[in-house]
């Protein structure tokens, strides 16, 4: 059950009008990096997972970046102003002018639609946590790249906090990661000869060793904030 809190996470603000903005913006409401390809993807996956605190860990992120894409879309509404006007319809935003009146349309910001494509699931945790680790790095990049391009402080402040939050959406699956100890697709990690194996096709020169892959481990990460805290 989901249940709908009239207060958006964090309240938004723009400084001012801001068309072409909103068109960019747009990316992060139906882009393949953005908060609704999250939302379903997280749902999505969730949908088989058995371990009780991991799928909590999947609905609760889903379900913040729905409330993402609330802010988002918001932002965009604030940015696109109240009137159609042809001299504000940009390349991203002309179908929001002559079809859903500035309504934000589920696309990117060339105007293409989203598309149920952008979603990754396989069924396996490994495999899906480690999509989702990339989901939330691609995301916080994409939102990097959109705070470089607007001195519009209030713009600015929730791009800071939403790209924040997608950090703490990956510290948190890093930690779920490192929970699956030989399970799924993590089980009987590197145990043949032919995993092993390190084929040097570049010339010139052999940047890995043949060694390092001697004594195979599944991968884990560690949690960045321990990393802050170790002394120096």
């Amino acid at each position: 059950m989901f249940k709908h809190e009239k207060q958006l996470l964090k309240e938004v603000k723009v400084d001012a009008v801001n068309p072409n903005y909103a068109a960019m913006l747009q990316e992060q409401l139906g882009g393949p990096q953005g908060e609704l390809k999250a939302a379903m993807q997280y749902l999505s996956q969730s949908f088989r997972i058995k371990d009780p605190a991991i799928k909590d860990l999947f609905m609760d992120i889903a379900a913040e970046e729905l409330s993402h894409m609330e802010m988002i879309a918001t932002t965009i509404n604030m940015l696109n102003g109240h009137n159609l006007d042809a001299n504000n319809a940009t390349i991203g935003n002309i179908e929001a002018h002559v079809l859903t009146g500035l309504n934000p349309m589920l696309s990117n910001a060339s105007g293409y639609l989203w598309t149920a494509a952008y979603v990754n699931e396989t069924g396996d945790l490994a495999a899906d946590i480690l999509s989702n680790i990339a989901a939330e790095q691609r995301a916080k990049v994409v939102y990097e790249y959109l705070y470089r391009q607007i001195n519009d402080k209030g713009v600015r402040d929730t791009i800071d906090f939403l790209l924040n939050r997608e950090e703490a959406h990956n510290t948190l699956f890093r930690e779920a990661f490192n929970k699956l100890q030989d399970t799924g697709s993590l089980r009987d990690w590197g145990i043949t000869k032919d995993s092993k194996l390190y084929f040097d096709l570049s010339t010139p020169g052999r940047y890995f060793d043949q060694n390092d892959l001697s004594n195979m481990q599944p991968p884990h990460f560690n949690n960045p904030n321990q990393q802050q805290n170790q002394p120096q």
